[in-house]
């Protein structure tokens, strides 16, 4: 299996992804250019966290237009498996491959912590290796992370199940005091309605080995690795 971590000018998660995929789960990895066109031979794609065109106008608002962004929509909407990690959740919001807005965090500062969220679905590649309710320590490290949707569209995304991560407390509640960016509906991570593409602020590439802190965020490497070698996803 061979996942492609795309490099925008700014990225700067992208050699922990790529140590996450290559090293620790052993699978094959390489990195592909904002400015490339093509992603045959590719079984996944990892838009990494960072600050992609020093997030001028919006995060993520000019890396959506980044060449390499017409072969990740066409490989998503082949059904491949895409997963997008802080910044690249905010390219994936932008391209509009998922639903929604990310705005400054409540409290107006960046934030770099570790934070619990729940598994809210399995059903996804990056998720299917995951329990129901399963609660995961990983970091985050943004300073617009607060996700925002109309309540209708929120509400949409709730009866589609798309909501897949969810910020709790450690006794497993959405609520307040676990929310650390005032996200809506403490939403950390959605999927598209076909259930292929996945967004999520919080760092699972930065939480795969227990030296780190938390070896939480593999699982979810470990799903797609299983979803693809099991035929349950497109591969080019």
């Amino acid at each position: 299996m061979t996942f492609a971590i795309v490099v925008f000018p700014g990225s700067n998660c992208d050699h922990d992804a790529y140590h996450a995929v290559k090293h620790v789960l052993g699978a094959n990895a390489r990195f592909v250019w904002h400015k490339e066109t093509n992603l045959q031979g590719v079984d996944c794609v990892i838009l990494p966290g960072g600050f992609a065109h020093g997030d001028y106008l919006r995060t993520g608002a000019i890396a959506r237009f980044s060449p390499v962004m017409a072969d990740v929509v066409k490989f998503a909407e082949a059904g491949g498996p895409v997963i997008g990690i802080c910044n690249g959740f905010q390219v994936l919001l932008e391209s509009g491959l998922l639903p929604g807005a990310m705005l400054r965090n409540r409290s107006l500062k960046f934030q770099c912590e570790h934070v619990l969220v729940k598994v809210e679905q399995t059903d996804t590649p990056f998720t299917r290796a995951c329990r129901p309710g399963q609660i995961l320590n990983l970091p985050i490290a943004h300073g617009e992370g607060n996700y925002y949707a109309e309540p209708e569209a929120v509400a949409q995304l709730e009866r589609n199940r798309q909501v897949i991560f969810r910020y709790v407390t450690p006794a497993g509640e959405a609520v307040d005091a676990g929310n650390p960016n005032g996200s809506v509906a403490n939403i950390a991570g959605l999927c598209s309605d076909r259930r292929n593409v996945v967004g999520l602020m919080p760092h699972p590439e930065r939480a795969c080995e227990s030296a780190l802190g938390s070896a939480d965020g593999l699982v979810l490497f470990e799903s797609v690795l299983g979803a693809v070698k099991e035929g349950a996803v497109h591969a080019r």
